[in-house]
């Protein structure tokens, strides 16, 4: 029984990570309220993440975006042009990492 709740969370974790979406060069006049209403026309947004510096008060200009679906996270990432506060931002697919282990300097870390 505990084997199979622990493969349950791993499988809610990597089903988790595949529908994220890191979004670059967000202009500072917007926040996560801007980013969320902008990608809920793709579908549901289960979290908008945009870290703000504490010393400037500023976010950093990127965020993360975690949709409900793989599906809705390909259909944002299909739209060529994501304008938001008349700046266009840029959008992929979040990659996963690997966990610290070992492993060559040229190999990515998988969470």
């Amino acid at each position: 029984m505990a084997a199979s709740a622990a493969r349950g969370a791993v499988a809610l974790r990597s089903s988790f990570g595949r529908t994220v979406a890191f979004v670059r060069k967000i202009p500072w006049t917007a926040a996560s309220s801007e980013l969320r209403e902008h990608f809920s026309q793709f579908g549901h947004i289960r979290k908008c993440t945009v870290p703000f510096d504490k010393e400037t008060g500023f976010h950093r200009g990127m965020g993360w975006i975690h949709f409900s679906s793989e599906e809705e996270l390909q259909n944002a990432i299909q739209q060529e042009n994501h304008i938001i506060d008349g700046v266009k931002v840029y959008i992929q697919a979040q990659r996963r990492k690997m966990l610290q282990g070992d492993q060559t300097s040229d190999e990515e870390r998988f969470l």
